[in-house]
């Protein structure tokens, strides 16, 4: 079972400062622990017998059968589910030459958990194995990102770093794309295979500093054009506009 000090662990992980101390993050739910496992060192697994009875080489340091009324005093969720399990965070190999050679993600003071897991899943679903994130980004492994990636952070790799940086070190001849409401119609411009991709911060767009560097600058048209619409689009939403244009020109060549 799970002792009062192992749910006071666990629920914990909620806050950065206890995830980076120990370097582990929290995962919940049978697809995405299951998704989870075997591509990040397992330190805990607590579960229902019948969980462990479907899973009977799981691997972890420790593994703990419990009861639904423990996972429901440990799980940060309003719907508990019969597994949880404590990851190891991998180390961070940052390397700037994926944008030169495939289609990478750059995302620029994204503040919200659910947009930045939403966007990694959707970076999986078209193929973007890396995701170059600002200093000031929300962390990868708070609760609600990790939930909401549905999996997708065990292929796709995210890398914390000054973009400023990251996109200096390109070579001249590499794309840097960033969408703006003043900008080249997405739809009628040749979209490359290869470079990085920037999405703005919820409320402020990219920044400044950031948007110096970028050398194509995209603009999502609404429909129609003259009609009076929203005035922005969230930042995941287009992020799966963007992606899926690159991906479809691709697919047409």
């Amino acid at each position: 079972m799970l002792s009062k000090a192992k749910i006071k662990y666990i629920r914990s992980l909620e806050l950065k400062k206890y995830r980076k101390a120990g370097n582990v993050f929290l995962a919940e739910g049978p697809k995405l622990v299951g998704d989870l496992l075997g591509h990040f060192t397992c330190k805990l697994i607590a579960a229902s017998p019948e969980w462990f009875a479907t899973h009977p080489s799981v691997q972890a340091d420790e593994c703990i059968e419990t009861d639904a009324t423990e996972l429901a005093k440990a799980s940060l969720l309003k719907s508990p589910q019969e597994v949880l399990a404590v990851f190891e965070q991998p180390s961070d190999p940052l390397d700037y030459y994926y944008p030169q050679q495939s289609l990478c993600l750059a995302l620029d003071d994204i503040q919200d958990p659910g947009n930045l897991g939403t966007i990694i899943r959707l970076a999986d679903w078209f193929g973007i194995e890396h995701i170059y994130c600002s200093l000031s980004t929300v962390d990868v492994y708070n609760p609600k990102a990790v939930q909401a990636t549905m999996g997708a952070l065990a292929r796709v790799k995210l890398h914390y770093t000054s973009l400023t940086d990251c996109i200096e070190a390109l070579n001249a001849h590499t794309p840097v794309y960033g969408t703006f409401l003043k900008g080249d119609n997405l739809y009628t411009q040749k979209l490359s295979s290869n470079g990085l991709i920037v999405m703005g911060n919820e409320g402020n767009g990219i920044s400044p500093d950031v948007e110096k560097l970028i050398n194509r600058r995209l603009y999502i048209p609404n429909y129609p054009m003259e009609r009076s619409t929203s005035e922005s689009l969230n930042v995941a939403m287009a992020t799966a506009i963007v992606c899926a244009e690159f991906r479809r020109q691709i697919l047409q060549q």
